[in-house]
């Protein structure tokens, strides 16, 4: 997914969503967002701030509007009644946000690449879809031919200080993960609404 100028983007959504606008240097507007008419400034409708929470999630994960789109058709369909829980967890799922959960690269922008690249296993087996869904019971690993590559020597000790979510089990001496369990909807960034982001949805 190729994104625009992280920072400008990063403002007009009023949030942190990307690792180069973490630090100190970079600011935001508060939550209280206006748009400018010809009569001057007036409060953002509801329909624009639950677009935003839509390119908040987005970007946070990094996918494109149509893969995005397709968690939410797919999430719609299950007999449950958490539909905002199940979209989470469609997204916790991906392999780049799990490969960025177990604390291996600092970004899933990073992750994203070291998928693509193959340096990714999946109970041994390479895999080069950053988008593929994981389940629990599943494996994930560094290929063994990539583990001399230099951005993953060191990571043993790295994933030892790492605090993963707790329905990851990490290995750092394998330097491998196994997951347990599904992402719980508590331990969501509190800086995304899920449930503004399906109220989106249903107006289009």
């Amino acid at each position: 997914m190729r994104v625009g100028p992280k920072y400008k983007i990063a403002r007009r959504l009023g949030d942190r969503i990307f690792p180069k606008t973490q630090g100190t240097k970079f600011t935001v507007s508060g939550t209280e967002r206006k748009i400018r008419s010809k009569k001057g400034k007036r409060s953002m409708s509801e329909y624009g701030l639950q677009l935003i929470e839509k390119q908040k999630a987005k970007y946070t994960y990094g996918t494109s509007e149509k893969q995005f789109s397709n968690y939410v058709k797919k999430t719609r369909i299950m007999k449950n009644d958490l539909p905002a829980a199940n979209l989470y967890c469609a997204l916790e799922s991906r392999l780049d946000n799990v490969v960025f959960r177990m604390g291996l690269v600092n970004s899933r922008a990073f992750a994203r690449q070291a998928v693509s690249h193959g340096h990714i296993t999946i109970k041994g087996r390479k895999v080069t879809i950053p988008s593929c869904e994981i389940h629990v019971g599943d494996v994930i690993g560094i290929r063994a031919g990539s583990r001399e590559n230099g951005i993953f020597r060191e990571l043993a000790e790295k994933m030892k200080n790492h605090t993963a979510p707790n329905w990851l089990s990490i290995d750092p001496l394998k330097v491998e993960a196994t997951v347990k369990g599904l992402p719980s909807y508590k331990d969501k960034e509190p800086n995304l609404n899920f449930e503004s982001i399906l109220e989106f949805y249903s107006r289009v």
